[in-house]
């Protein structure tokens, strides 16, 4: 990385360390994008070459993880089935959890800040689906790429829904978690692990023994 490279790498992160630090202070409604070019030393117009929404100060990881899943599905190996490629990303992906587990007291507090923040915003909260179906409807696309579906197979599109089904359980499980503050997060990242075992069993062996038919 060359030094221009490196000097905007550090000017988007210090951006973004600023937007989270002020989100968590004061609620995501309550920040403008000028208050967070202010506390970082840069002009409004910087803030916007980085991040061209407010939302995207907050969501830009996630948006850049849902992207980093679905790349992660098209290129896998030769021989993977979509549900693995995306098993594995899921769990091997580390992030605020994996540093939880690890013992970072400061990764937890961020977590349970992040929860807040989300918590408090109906903005954020809309910008979370969005971006959750963007990835949905890629992962679609993709699987139908794959399989050579026609335009009216529902299958793919149910396929996808599926599997980030389990995603989102896996997230709304762990703000449950963590909205609980009198709760130790040491063992999050076990569980939700656990948590997705199961979930990506269920999608692999089909609804039919988990839902038998009544008597």
């Amino acid at each position: 990385m060359g030094l221009r490279e490196l000097k905007k790498q550090q000017t988007r992160e210090r951006i973004a360390e600023t937007a989270r630090r002020l989100f968590a202070e004061r609620g995501f409604d309550h920040v403008t994008v000028a208050d967070v070019a202010k506390e970082a030393q840069v002009a409004p117009g910087t803030v916007f070459n980085y991040f061209p929404t407010k939302e995207e100060l907050f969501f830009g990881p996630l948006e850049v993880f849902a992207e980093h899943l679905v790349a992660a599905v098209r290129e896998r190996e030769p021989g993977t089935t979509v549900a693995a490629a995306f098993r594995d990303f899921v769990g091997d992906s580390g992030g605020l959890l994996a540093r939880v587990a690890a013992g970072d007291e400061d990764a937890a507090d961020q977590l349970r800040a992040m929860n807040r923040v989300i918590a408090q915003s109906p903005a954020l909260r809309a910008r979370e689906h969005q971006t959750l179906e963007h990835a949905t409807s890629a992962l679609a696309a993709l699987i139908a790429e794959d399989v050579g579906a026609g335009p009216d197979d529902v299958r793919p599109f149910a396929a996808a829904n599926a599997l980030m089904g389990v995603h989102r359980a896996l997230i709304d499980h762990t703000r449950k978690r963590v909205s609980d503050e009198s709760r130790d997060l040491a063992d999050l990242a076990a569980e939700v692990r656990d948590l997705a075992a199961a979930g990506f069993d269920l999608l692999e062996h089909g609804l039919a023994a988990y839902d038998p038919q009544r008597e």
